[in-house]
């Protein structure tokens, strides 16, 4: 059984070192540990995931240049609409389809950022 490093798996499944922490540490990725205490993860166990996200996720065409940003929180959509103001635009980005939303439907979004950044893609 080939063992991953936290650092190797997160890289693998696109996400940060701390989330795949806290998948650890909440039981929603399995891991082994080492003798000396550290956390290793099967690759199978990365491959799994990978498949469930692939299936979840539409594949950006340019996947690597969005992988190469740190941001953990990254949504994919279509533009609804842009309204500029001086120096501000407001943008609406659909992201419903992605995340399986429907009318009526209860979503909660949360924003842990001071700032948005919009990627065209």
């Amino acid at each position: 059984m080939e063992l991953l490093t936290p650092k190797e798996a997160a890289k693998l499944l696109t996400v940060s070192y701390p989330t795949i922490k806290q998948w650890i540490y909440a039981g929603k990725i399995r891991s082994v540990k080492t003798p000396g205490g550290h956390h290793r993860i099967p690759r199978s166990e990365v491959g799994h995931l990978i498949g469930r996200k692939m299936a979840r996720e539409p594949v950006l065409e340019e996947r690597s240049s969005l992988d190469a940003i740190s941001g953990r929180n990254k949504l994919q959509g279509t533009v609804t609409q842009v309204r500029v103001e001086g120096l501000l635009a407001e943008v609406t980005i659909d992201v419903g389809e992605q995340l399986g939303l429907r009318k009526g439907m209860r979503a909660i979004a949360l924003i842990k950022a001071t700032e948005v950044m919009i990627i065209r893609g």
